[in-house]
């Protein structure tokens, strides 16, 4: 199969026996040890497991951000492992939103110019307002002309998630994207990343290690030493913490 050619599943986002290895003989350490995952379009997934067990590691590879040292990945039915460095940054640039616990903002670049840079790089115009749409549902339209360093740590986060959606992309990664907030601005920013899910049909997967934050999801995945232990729908934080304490 070449890579632009689908793969026949619905499925967004595809892993598929993922192994992670870093270094060689008696000393290799795996990271993920033959992980297979599907995420399905305008789906919530969190991965949670506990410190060391791969899910940031996961993440990264199922967004094209490192490459699994066996497996295949697939975004939108087209083979990662197929891409150049420029089809890649292209197929990232239209289909893949990030937002990241740093929110990793521009400094130099407003609120409103941190949201419209995807569609700016993309060489798209905004001729249906999205970036406006999306400053007034992150409830930043009176803070549009400042600049990260002006604006509080939830504020930043809620241009970071703005600019994940700027492009419709088909899938959102979320690496520990409340690690950084106090409990109110954290429930702001995963209610943003519901809405994402339920009023624009994108798919959310998050990396948490918050069995609040992972309870807003549809499904969570639970990794240990690597593998794929647990995959359940709907938990609640209190099921999640249990599940976690078994783990752990």
């Amino acid at each position: 199969m070449s890579g632009n050619e689908p793969s026949g599943t619905s499925a967004v986002v595809v892993g598929h026996e993922l192994v992670m290895r870093y270094g060689e003989g008696d000393t290799a350490v795996e990271a993920l040890r033959g992980v297979s995952v599907e995420v399905a379009p305008g789906s919530f997934t969190a991965i949670m497991g506990p410190s060391g067990s791969g899910k940031s590691t996961l993440m990264h590879i199922l967004a094209g951000l490192d490459w699994p040292t066996e497996g295949k990945v697939e975004i939108g039915g087209t083979a990662l492992g197929r891409l150049d460095d420029t089809q890649l940054t292209k197929l990232r640039r239209e289909k893949v939103g990030f937002v990241f616990q740093a929110f990793n903002l521009i400094p130099v670049l407003t609120a409103e110019e941190n949201v419209r840079l995807p569609l700016t790089l993309a060489g798209r115009d905004d001729k249906a307002g999205r970036v406006e749409h999306l400053l007034e549902a992150v409830n930043l339209t009176d803070r549009r002309t400042h600049r990260p360093a002006e604006l509080s740590g939830g504020q930043q986060q809620r241009v970071a998630v703005a600019r994940a959606l700027a492009s419709e992309p088909a899938v959102i990664f979320a690496d520990e994207p409340t690690g950084n907030l106090d409990s109110s601005s954290s429930q702001e920013i995963l209610e943003l990343l519901r809405r994402a899910v339920d009023e624009y049909g994108q798919a959310v997967v998050m990396v948490t290690h918050d069995a609040a934050a992972a309870a807003i999801a549809d499904r969570v995945v639970f990794l240990a030493d690597g593998r794929v232990v647990g995959d359940e729908p709907s938990l609640d934080a209190e099921q999640i913490l249990d599940r976690m304490k078994a783990l752990a």
